[in-house]
């Protein structure tokens, strides 16, 4: 059930990107390098090819892709990095928390990123409305929506005093984003567990302190960890009865609880416009680095009924999409 009442908002400069079959990609080849934290068949980087397809470029005639994946893997990252960037490439795409790994490879090589955490915060970049030097990009504000995820959690257990934060403690964005979920807890008078996981077998163990404490409901921050292994953490909550929160809406679609966050594909698409943009000869610089400037609530009404659960009406109203 689809809603069309969204929550839009603008945190930072943002250029549109046109996207369209009329648009006339540069006449040489472009060589595009995609930095990829997930595996060979992460469905984003299918997602970008087809934009840029969408932008004219075709692959073996005006484009070469030269892809990397780490499977998973933080450490492989900066290697993976570093072979792209001998690679002679025009532009590299870094996808989730390949960012941090491409940014300290090279300060010459335009880079377009798709990140989850703070870039500012990270040392990505000087500033979002003007970047400078050879980054720019996209981020996804799981620093700046983590309060309001803790208060939607919280409507659904609001007698409850004590929530959990899951991460990965190797990801260098996580930090961030709890100080600011244990800052929004002060402030309505709750307190944050906090749940590390940095393998999957360690989910369990997790979920399973997190009811043994009596936690009202968990938030995963949906950085690269999350959303590699996001089918485990979806069938860990299930079995804990655990109600969770997470960044976006793919998660609930496969059977998560609720999410609040931006459109993810919409954001990919962007980001080809930007490699377009950066091929014509624009500086990275010079492009803004953008922010969502809609997030959507999704909840699932299956998930919420298998848990028991009564989501308040108020959150039922205010919800962009319901899932059935």
């Amino acid at each position: 059930m689809k809603r069309r009442q969204f929550i839009a908002f603008v945190a930072g400069a943002v250029v549109a990107c046109p996207l369209g079959a009329g648009a006339q990609p540069a006449r040489r080849q472009a060589r595009v390098g995609i930095l990829n934290y997930f595996d060979a068949r992460y469905s984003r980087v299918a997602e970008f090819t087809e934009s840029l397809r969408e932008l004219g470029y075709i692959e073996g005639q005006n484009l070469v892709t030269i892809h990397r994946w780490a499977d998973g893997q933080l450490n492989r990252l900066p290697g993976l990095a570093a072979e792209l960037a001998a690679s002679k490439i025009d532009v590299m795409i870094a996808l989730g928390p390949a960012a941090w790994a491409a940014r300290q490879t090279t300060a010459t090589i335009p880079i377009v990123t798709t990140f989850s955490g703070d870039p500012v915060g990270m040392g990505l970049i000087s500033n979002l409305a003007r970047p400078g030097g050879n980054v720019t990009g996209f981020s996804y504000m799981s620093t700046d929506l983590a309060a309001k995820r803790l208060e939607l959690l919280h409507q659904i257990y609001s007698t409850h005093s004590n929530f959990a934060a899951l991460y990965n403690p190797g990801e260098p964005s996580t930090k961030f984003e709890l100080e600011q979920t244990e800052f929004a807890a002060r402030s309505i008078g709750v307190t944050i567990q906090r749940l590390t996981a940095s393998q999957p077998s360690e989910l369990e163990q997790a979920f399973a302190a997190a009811v043994q404490e009596g936690a009202g409901g968990v938030i995963v921050f949906t950085h690269g960890f999350a959303e590699f292994y996001r089918r485990n953490f979806i069938e860990a909550a299930a079995r804990h009865r655990m109600p969770t929160m997470y960044g976006w809406r793919d998660f609930v679609v496969e059977g998560g609880l609720m999410s609040y966050g931006p459109n993810v594909l919409t954001m990919v698409k962007t980001a080809a416009g930007y490699v377009d943009r950066i091929i014509r000869g624009e500086k990275p610089g010079d492009l803004p680095m953008q922010q969502p400037t809609r997030l959507e609530l999704v909840a699932n009404l299956k998930t919420a009924k298998a848990l028991a659960l009564k989501l308040p009406q108020s959150l039922i109203v205010r919800a962009d999409e319901l899932i059935e």
